[in-house]
């Protein structure tokens, strides 16, 4: 659930709705609900646009670390 608590936090900070961060990504709203919510986990290629958009890791996003 890790993943899903540091997207919603990355996309709040930069007061972001999920709408616009899936027409940012080429993804759909529902994908982004689904991964913030821990229904779902997203491929390692969206984990690699999310991690490029936000400016922070993929660890980060994993929580694998702390550091972004």
């Amino acid at each position: 659930m890790l993943f899903g608590e540091r997207l919603k936090e990355l996309r709040t900070e930069k007061n972001i709705g999920q709408n616009a961060l899936a027409v940012a990504l080429e993804l759909s709203n529902a994908s982004v609900s689904y991964w913030e919510t821990g229904k779902q986990i997203p491929s390692a290629e969206v984990i690699f646009k999310l991690a490029r958009f936000f400016d922070v890791s993929a660890d980060y996003l994993l929580g694998l670390t702390d550091n972004y």
